[in-house]
């Protein structure tokens, strides 16, 4: 595991941070948490509720809620381990604005998921198109608990 690595996630429940900090844990990462300018609220998150703020970005493609911090050292990292909850079968938009607020070029980007319902789905290869540049993709996992075997197991084949 040669280089430096970044854990960068967004987690509106708290279960994709958990898994998030256990990963950079074990892969002795920097870890930093994605949080939107605007905390979702339970009511924005009711995906049952076709006029709730996730459901609304969720159908807008070019929605792309602003990120409260930033990575002030983004250069430094050789790969960057990005994890998000599976809204609607892909990354919430919030990880859009992420991946297109930083210069990947010469990095490596590795995507895990969390998800209640479904599993990595298209979301891994859907988040290509917010990354410019000479990237290297690893092929994403779900991880939706900090099972410390899985996790070596999956830091073995991607890092």
């Amino acid at each position: 595991m040669a280089g430096k690595i970044l854990v960068a996630v967004f987690s509106a429940s708290g279960v994709t941070k958990k898994v998030g900090e256990e990963i950079a844990r074990i892969a002795g990462a920097d870890f930093f948490e994605i949080v939107p300018k605007e905390i979702y609220t339970e009511d924005d998150l009711n995906w049952m509720n076709k006029l709730s703020r996730s459901s609304v970005e969720m159908n807008d493609p070019s929605a792309r809620p602003e990120i409260a911090g930033t990575v002030s050292d983004m250069d430094s990292y050789d790969k960057v381990i990005v994890g998000f909850p599976i809204w609607w079968g892909v990354a919430p938009r919030v990880i859009e604005t992420f991946l297109e607020s930083y210069d990947f070029g010469g990095k490596t980007i590795i995507p895990f998921c969390t998800s209640g319902g479904s599993g990595v789905g298209r979301s891994d290869e859907e988040i290509h198109k917010n990354v410019k540049g000479d990237v290297k993709w690893e092929k994403g996992i779900q991880i939706n608990r900090p099972d410390e075997t899985a996790i070596k197991k999956w830091l073995e084949e991607v890092l």
